[in-house]
């Protein structure tokens, strides 16, 4: 029973990433559900069932929302890009700049 436990803590994990990775990615190329479901030939409440984790693609159809993407697969499951991104500005922000603006102050 722990076996299919830890299982699915990660099958949940992979799948809620992914979902968050094609939402990103599907907002960054401005896409509603219906067109991206278009470009993949697909209907468009498949794409709605994969967004709401009631359905997962065929690799087939995988395939075709990375290229529509213009995606790596594998970035739709390694991480949560939304929040990669706002992490990385935090940390721009937050560290880099003043960094910066020290050095030009101190230096020009």
């Amino acid at each position: 029973m722990r076996k299919y436990t830890v299982y699915n803590k990660y099958k949940m994990s992979y799948q809620s990433d992914f979902i968050a990775n094609l939402k990103y990615y599907r907002a960054q190329k401005g896409y509603s559900q219906a067109k991206l479901a278009e470009l993949c030939q697909c209907q468009p409440a498949t794409i709605g069932c994969i967004e709401c984790a009631r359905q997962f693609p065929s690799f087939d159809l995988l395939f075709k929302i990375s290229d529509v993407l213009e995606v790596n697969p594998a970035d739709l499951f390694l991480r949560n890009a939304s929040k990669s991104l706002f992490e990385t500005r935090k940390i721009m922000q937050g560290e880099f700049l003043p960094y910066v603006s020290r050095f030009v102050d101190e230096h020009f």
